[in-house]
């Protein structure tokens, strides 16, 4: 769709902003916080919730939120004082006010449903799979399961999957699928749920085709825990050669992640990545965590690649001027990327480590790499 207000335009499939008819430079996270609060501008957006939606739960200083916020209302012609659009609701959060007409976007005749113009590629949404356990803390598995399915699918280019933060908008949201189809512009959907019993999982997925609101494909999969990287692999390769053909699914193994030695080092990850980082005290667990998969399973490059952030995140806090941890940093993330040089996640965090050491142009050639392999990340 697009979003017109004012002499604006959102296009959320082109990911651009234009003003009075000319395009508009944006960070990410400015595009994404615009769009949250257009989204949802019937009601009030609290700033827990902007963490949740567009920094994934993530901690974000005040001056960080603040400087996103005032490049949004500079990008569509507001500002603190005049907030034609974005009205700061006092110690509640923000509000997007202006009038907004939606425009569908139009596909000429070559694009079929969920494909742009000139675009060949088959567009498909994972929505986050369900945590079916009696545990609700077991949610953080179901999202890990979910995150790599997403990021998995991305390695295929004939494809065109939603990023993990706009298929996490629609978590415990009614499952209308035309509805998430039309505001996604994509025409598949995965869905699933994972249940945990033990070591026991048992996952389940479905493969749904918007435009005719069949089920093209449904299984269930119950496995040990051990097994668990095997699973991920079966459902990525079916919906794969389901939607692309068989003749990229034999590929299937050139292109897989290589996965951890260790089920237990994964859970680790997982666990870890689940916890609240601007906590103090969640920081500190997430820290143990993923040095506890490094000493379980030495040779997990995106365990290394979580620890550096950590250690980069405790430079960023100190204020005695050591660089002690951005170092330990640099070497977490040189060691991910040597051990899982072929993971976009981790050429991505040595990228942002390299710019913290203001060594530009190492850090502009991991970046480079990190969009060769996910371009969609």
């Amino acid at each position: 769709m697009r979003f017109v207000f004012g002499d604006c335009v959102l296009d959320t499939d082109r990911r651009e902003l234009t003003r009075d008819g000319a395009a508009v430079h944006v960070e990410p996270q400015v595009f994404d916080l615009l769009f949250h609060l257009i989204q949802n501008r019937a009601h009030v957006v609290t700033k827990d919730d902007l963490l949740s939606s567009v920094w994934q739960g993530r901690i974000v200083s005040e001056s960080t939120l603040s400087n996103r916020i005032n490049a949004a209302r500079t990008a569509i012609g507001d500002s603190g004082a005049k907030q034609s659009f974005i009205r700061t609701v006092a110690r509640k959060g923000l509000r997007f006010v202006g009038d907004v007409t939606l425009e569908p976007i139009e596909l000429d005749d070559r694009a079929g449903p969920g494909q742009t113009a000139g675009d060949s590629r088959l567009a498909i949404a994972v929505l986050p799979f369900v945590n079916l356990s009696d545990d609700p803390l077991q949610s953080y598995l179901s999202d890990g399961i979910t995150e790599d399915i997403i990021t998995d699918l991305s390695r295929w280019r004939r494809l065109a999957v939603r990023s993990r933060s706009a298929s996490f908008r629609y978590r415990g949201a009614e499952a209308d699928h035309r509805r998430i189809a039309s505001e996604l512009n994509v025409r598949y959907i995965v869905e699933g749920s994972v249940r945990r019993l033990g070591q026991r999982l048992r996952i389940t997925a479905q493969l749904i085709d918007t435009e005719t609101s069949s089920q093209i494909w449904a299984d269930r999969f119950d496995r040990e825990m051990a097994e668990i990287f095997k699973v991920q692999d079966e459902v990525v390769e079916t919906i794969v050669s389901t939607l692309v053909g068989r003749v990229l699914a034999t590929d299937a193994e050139r292109s897989r992640r290589k996965p951890p030695a260790s089920p237990a080092a994964y859970e680790c990850v997982l666990e870890g990545n689940a916890l609240p980082w601007g906590d103090p005290r969640g920081a500190a667990q997430a820290t143990d965590l993923f040095a506890k998969a490094i000493q379980i399973d030495p040779g997990y490059g995106f365990a290394h690649a979580m620890l550096a952030v950590m250690r980069y995140r405790a430079w960023f806090n100190d204020l005695s001027g050591s660089n002690e941890a951005l170092n330990e940093s640099l070497q977490l993330a040189t060691r991910a990327v040597a051990l899982a040089g072929d993971e976009s996640t981790c050429c991505s965090i040595l990228s942002q480590v390299c710019l913290l050491r203001r060594s530009f142009a190492p850090a502009l050639r991991h970046m480079q790499r990190a969009l060769e392999i996910n371009a969609t990340n």
